[in-house]
Parts: C-alpha cells; structure tokens; sequence
C-alpha cells in the first residue's frame, strides 16, 4: 500500500490517496509547481508500502522516491513490517499538527481544521455556520455578522458534549438551522450525527457577544443512523411560526435493511419540542440513505399547506430517487405521494437526490419548481398546475310527478323532463394565462333494474363528451329525460356524471383529492303538504266464522258438549268457533288512510300452524296492488307490502283465504288468527332515497283478535292468547 501525502503550508491543504501495486509512469507525470514564491513550503510526504506477495520492489521504490520531496531521509520512509508504521503515523500527524500551529503538538485543537462552513445557514443578522472539525472534531458553530466573527467558548458545549466521554468526533455543525417560536422569536438548530455514535441535534440561542445557551437537545436512538445530519423546519400553515422540525437519520437500520427514517417533532409554543411521528420506506429502499437531503417547498397541490420532498440518492442501485409527501390539517401526511425516480429520467444519472432545491420559479408559469442534485449533473422539475372540474346536475322541474304524463315514447305515455349538467374548472395552483383545460365527461342514468324507470332521451349522449373550458369559466348542457309508469317512488331517480382529462400525462393535473364521479339525486313528488308524509292507517278486520254466542244460539247446538262446557265467560271476546267439517276460513281485511300520502305500508298476517294461507284478493278495483311473501320456514307469517302511493282518504279491501287442517283436530276449533298492518313514514328529502324517522311515536289501534281465544277438541279445552294490532309509525 502506498499512501501519498501533499501539505501546503499556505492553503492549510491535506491531499492523500491510496493505491495498490505498482503505477505505470509512463502514463502520467507528477508536476510540482515552484514559480509560487512560496514554493519553498510544499512538500510531500510519502509513507508506506507493505510487499505480502514477495515481488520486487526496486521499481516500486523509485517511484515513491520520485514523488517524494526531497530530501529523501525526511519525506522516505521504508519499513519492513506492518507495526512499524504506526509510529511513522503519528510522528508524521505530530508534525502536521505543530504545522497547523496546535498546541503540546496537536493534543489540543481549537478552531485549527475546524471546516467552518460546512454547512450554513442565513438569519436576520448574519450567516450560521457550522465547523465540524473544530474542538478535535466535536464540532462547534460560528457566526458572521457585520460587525465581525462570533465565536462562542469551547465551554459553552460542555454541558451536551462533555470531555470526560471522550467522544471525538461528533461533527457539531455537520448541519445548521433555525426555528421560529411564536414566543421566543429564532432559535438556532445544529447536529452533531456521531455524538455518542447515535446522534445529537441541540437548540440553542447565540448573541453577537459570543454567549452560547443550549435550550434543549435531541437524541437519535440507533447506533450508527447519523442521526441529525440533515435537518429541516417546516412552516405548514404559512404563518410565520415553524411547527414542525424534521431531523433526518439516513444510515437508519429497519427491517433487516439500512433504508433512513426522518423524524417528525413537533414544535410547541413553549419551546418543546415533540416526537410525532416519522417517514420512512416501507418497500424495498436498501441503502437508499433515505433523508440525505430534505426540501420543505411551497404548497404544490394548492390546499393551503407547504409540503416536503425528501431525498434518497443511493436508492435503486445508486440511481437515486426523491419523494414528495403532503401535508393536511398541520400535519405531514406519513405516505408519500410520489415518487420521481433518477433512473426515469435519464440514463446513467447517479446519486439522484443527493440535494434538492424548491423556492424558485424557474419558467415563469407562476409555479416553484424543484432543482435536485445528481452525480455530476442537476436535474430541473417543473411543477405542474393543478385544478379541480366541479360538475353539478338541476332538474327542470325539480320533482318527478308522475300523475302528470305530458309527452309520449314508444307509444307510451310518460313524464318528460331534463337534466342539466354543468361544468367549471377550478385552479387549485396558478395557471398560465390563456391555458385552456381539455376535460372530457359522460352523463348516464343510474338504473340497476331490468326495466329502468328512466332513459334519456337521446343515448349517445351517455357517451363520453370532450370539452375545453378556461379556469373559471362555466359551461351547461341540457340532456332530456322521460320516467315511465312505476309503483317504486320511494328511492329517488340517480344521475351519474363522470369527469376527467383527455389528456392526464400533461400539465394541468387533477386534484387527487376531489371527487370525479358525482352522483345527484331526483326525488319524486310525494303530493304531502311538507317533504314528510304523515300518513293516519286503520285496520278492520272481520271473519265469516261465528263467535261462542252465535254458535250457542243455533237450537242444533245449544245443547252440544262444547256449548255446556263453554260457560257464560267463553262466548265474550273476539273468540271464534270453527267446525271439524270445515275446511275453509275466510278473513276481510279494510286498510284505510286518514292521513297523508303513504309510502312503504305493509300487512303483515300470521296465523297458526294447523291454517295455510290459500288466497289474498283485491276486492276494490283499483291500481293499488299488494304482493305478499313469507317471513318464515315454517310459512306461518306473510308479508304483504302495499303498493305506494296509498294516498290520502282512500280505502283497500282484501279477503284472505285460509285453509284448515281438520283432520288433525276432531271436534271444534277456535282458531286464533292475527293480522297487523304497519306503514313506515315517507319522506323525499332523504339524499340516499330511504324512508328516515328521527322522532316517532307508536299508535295502537284495536284489531280484530284480541283477547283470549279457545281451542276446543273432544269436549276439553284450552286457553291460548292472540293479540292484533295496528301499528303507525308518525314523526313528531
């Protein structure tokens, strides 16, 4: 191994390179400039070669001399083992050292190779700057102001980087910042990534005195993470005040891979600063040295809050990639929205991200754009306008009543109406002037059903449309309807429209955050004085069977072993005496409305397991229908559903037939039978189309089968119990 060494004295300059085997002069000469007249102080030292595969070092050996200054007993040092070298090492930094001017030959450091300006940053006074070399590479931070330099004590660091740990090399300074408190004004912000191995960031102020307070410090939680290398506040609301300070640990170690992780404090109005979260790559990223580099930039999706790009510039290979997060609410949103790639650009471009840039307009479209770093070469985004298309449905009229039937389609007489869309560009983010949007959008009738209630008139216009429309400007496009003959007026009739650009690879883009599909609602008119129906139901009821007194009355009977044994209490109430050679029942029904128009009424009927229910009739001659299925296995319970409207003042008989199971019972029957009717309130203002009750009463009525009901069979008895009941449903 051959390490070359060049020193100049003047330009405090260090240059070393390592090699292994032997160069080929011919190809390249070494030229020492001497017409300085200062030439006198160069010198180059040369240290340094170890022979493991037992060649001839005669050649080598004269091109190390060669390179060497003169003479050679000073600048030539030929060693032959390897432990050797250490005392050349450090007799030779003992002699750069008392070069710098060190003191007790370079035990001590001070500001001697102290890089002061390896990172900076501008305040209202001056620069920060930050010289990681200085105190034997604990770092420090300087200021430059008007007046001249600031320069704290070493003292002034103790406290957070304490002698006693020995800690060389935590690299204060590494990077500088600050923070605005609504309180407290500025406050700097410096890392230190090799503190303690883990990392350190401390908050502090610094007056042109030179004193240096340390408010606060904190700490990075993994080995070897540089944690604090890079760091970043965010002004999220655009208010003046920093909320939030982003401290960066690129060389972060998470799922068996090193990918980075920044950290998300929260900064509060007591000078706290809080941990609420972090960023990170969740897929793949190995050795992406995620937050090498961060970039707080102004708001790019026009909602009112700047947002973060973060660098990544080993990811993919050493390719490089950034990623842009947004933030909400005053909050960084933890998944990234997206994601530019190095090797998408461009072709052999290396180290992608390594630093970024976003506060300057570099095209004149009124748009920041983002300038990042790369091996080499730096790569300029421009940023893309951003806009939302806001599309709104009105009818005319704005209700669908069908009892009014003004034109014909396909020979039938239908509602006629018309649907008009509208359409505006909104510009979340500046766009150029005169820049049209070429948007495109389709208008259809949302209709799941075999035979829709609606169609439009012409169907090509469901087919997609191209529009151009300047931000700001509204267009409107009339598209007629007709709803035909339906008994479903309940659920309103839906419009969907969709929206989107002919074009989405090119600026302008849409917000991702606003909807492209929407979906307006047509209800039908209920013919209610308000939007809520109240509707006023009554039950009767009445059966051809007779009741215990009227059976008893018949001279055949009177005398019967059911009528002895029924007493005086039996032949009260609504009980009814069926005969064994009966196989038939019949029960009329009357359902009748006092009240408003009704929507959604319903009968339930039950009756008991030794009946099965045969027929259900409309007596009335009417459109209303009832249509009836069952609730249950066993088929005891039906549920008849009245068609709606069932409007005000009008009446509905039904008979229902029952059949008997006479064989199983021998003798005399009393059957119970039970029959309810129930109607929910009807409302058309509801958006989602559904019957809605925020406040209701019930109101019972008296049916037909109250009370206690008897079952007789070969001269014994039994007592069962059979309530109805009518059921109504009003809003208060």
């Amino acid at each position: 191994m051959c390490l070359r060494l060049l020193w100049e004295r003047q330009t405090f300059e260090v240059m070393s390179s390592a090699t292994f085997g032997l160069t080929v002069l011919s190809q390249w000469t070494i030229r020492l400039s001497i017409t300085s007249p200062l030439s006198f102080l160069h010198s180059l030292q040369v240290l340094g070669y170890y022979n493991r595969r037992g060649i001839n070092p005669e050649a080598f050996l004269n091109e190390i001399r060669y390179i060497a200054s003169d003479p050679d007993d000073k600048h030539f040092f030929n060693v032959t083992d390897e432990s050797a070298l250490k005392d050349i090492v450090d007799a030779l930094g003992e002699r750069i050292f008392s070069l710098e001017g060190t003191s007790k030959n370079g035990t001590a450091f001070g500001l001697q190779m102290s890089q002061a300006g390896f990172s900076a940053h501008t305040v209202e006074d001056g620069i920060v700057v930050g010289a990681v070399g200085a105190y034997d590479w604990n770092g420090a931070v300087l200021k430059e102001t008007r007046q001249g330099k600031v320069i704290p004590p070493k003292a002034s660091y103790t406290h957070e980087f304490p002698e006693e740990l020995k800690n060389h090399g935590a690299y204060l300074g590494y990077t500088v910042s600050s923070v605005v408190s609504a309180r407290h004004g500025r406050l700097l912000v410096a890392g230190a990534p090799r503190f303690n191995h883990t990392g350190k960031v401390i908050v502090f102020t610094l007056k042109n005195s030179g004193e240096l307070s340390i408010l606060l410090s904190l700490k990075g939680q993994q080995i070897g993470s540089y944690y604090g290398s890079e760091i970043a506040p965010m002004d999220l609301d655009g208010d003046g005040v920093t909320d939030n300070l982003l401290v960066a640990a690129p060389m972060f170690f998470s799922g068996g891979m090193e990918k980075g992780k920044v950290y998300i404090y929260r900064v509060s109005e007591h000078n706290r600063f809080v941990l609420e979260g972090s960023l990170e790559i969740h897929n793949g990223g190995q050795n992406a040295r995620f937050g090498s580099s961060l970039a707080p930039v102004p708001d790019l999706n026009g909602d009112g809050f700047n947002d973060l790009v973060v660098g990544a510039p080993l990811e993919d290979d050493h390719r490089g990639a950034v990623y842009v997060f947004f933030s909400q609410h005053n909050r960084i949103l933890r998944k990234y929205k997206q994601r530019i790639a190095g090797a998408d650009l461009a072709s052999g471009l290396q180290y992608f991200g390594r630093s970024i840039h976003g506060a300057m307009d570099m095209n004149g479209d009124g748009l920041v754009d983002l300038a990042v770093g790369a091996l080499g070469a730096a790569v300029l985004l421009w940023s893309q306008s951003v806009v939302r298309i806001s599309a709104s449905v009105r009818f005319e009229p704005a209700k669908v009543n069908v009892f009014v039937k003004d034109c014909q389609r396909a020979g039938k007489e239908v509602t006629c109406m018309s649907a008009i869309a509208c359409f505006n560009v909104i510009a979340r983010t500046p766009v150029p002037a005169g820049r049209r949007v070429d948007m495109k959008y389709n208008v259809s009738i949302v209709e799941r059903r075999f035979n829709p209630r609606a169609a439009l008139d012409h169907p090509a216009q469901a087919q997609r449309q191209n529009l151009s429309l300047l931000p700001g400007e509204e267009f409107c496009q009339h598209h007629y309807f007709h709803v035909m003959e339906t008994t479903d007026y309940a659920r309103p009739i839906v419009f969907a429209v969709q929206v989107g650009l002919q074009r989405p690879e090119e600026s302008p883009v849409l917000d991702e955050g606003w909807p492209t599909l929407t979906h307006t609602e047509l209800p039908f008119w209920n013919g209610c004085d308000e939007d809520n129906c109240i509707p006023d139901l009554s039950l009767q009821s009445m059966t051809d069977l007779m009741n215990p007194r009227q059976f008893c009355a018949q001279p055949v009977q009177s005398q019967g072993v059911f009528c002895r044994n029924v007493g005086e209490a039996g032949t009260e109430g609504s009980l009814r005496v069926m005969e064994a050679r009966r196989g038939r029942m019949v029960v009329d029904v009357r359902l009748e409305n006092r009240g408003e128009n009704a929507y959604g009424a319903r009968i339930n009927i039950s009756h008991t397991a030794n009946l099965r229910l045969s027929s259900l009739h409309v007596k009335d001659n009417s459109d209303i229908r009832i249509v009836c299925s069952s609730e249950d296995r066993l088929r005891l319970q039906r549920l008849c559903n009245v068609s709606a409207p069932f409007m005000r003042a009008k009446s509905k008989e039904a008979k229902t037939g029952h059949a008997g199971d006479v064989t199983a019972w021998p003798g005399f029957l009393i059957i119970p039978t039970t029959t309810t009717a129930t109607t929910a309130t009807s409302t058309n203002t509801n958006t989602q189309g559904e019957s809605s009750s925020p406040d209701s009463e019930l109101v019972r009525g008296q049916g037909l089968c109250s009370g206690p009901v008897l079952l007789a069979s070969s001269g014994d008895w039994t007592l069962f119990g059979a309530v109805c009941d009518l059921h109504t449903l009003r809003t208060v």
